[in-house]
């Protein structure tokens, strides 16, 4: 494989790679706790968009609100690293990884 060949390899999948990033951005995962008392609503990127608490969850007491905050940010997170997986994994299909 010459060089010219290599670096539009490295073009195409870079440009792939911004595509999936700003895919990313505009995906939504939702982390759910307490049945639905906490619901965050999380971007592919990580950034919280909303987050919602019931009433009855907030009038339990900070230390209540806490622990299922950060319950439901737990579950937005691991959804949003299965997302941005296989997003990712779509953009890169085929190409050796480090």
């Amino acid at each position: 494989m010459d060089m010219e060949s290599l670096m539009a390899q490295a073009s195409a999948l870079q440009d792939k790679v911004t595509a999936a990033q700003e895919k990313l951005a505009t995906m939504h995962v939702k982390g759910i706790a307490g049945n639905g008392a906490v619901v965050i609503d999380m971007s592919g990127k990580y950034d919280m968009n909303s987050i919602q608490i019931s009433d009855e969850l907030a009038s339990r007491g900070g230390a209540a609100v806490a622990e299922m905050v950060g319950l439901a940010y737990n579950d937005a997170k691991s959804k949003a690293d299965e997302l941005i997986d296989r997003v990712m994994g779509e953009a890169t299909a085929g190409v050796p990884m480090p």
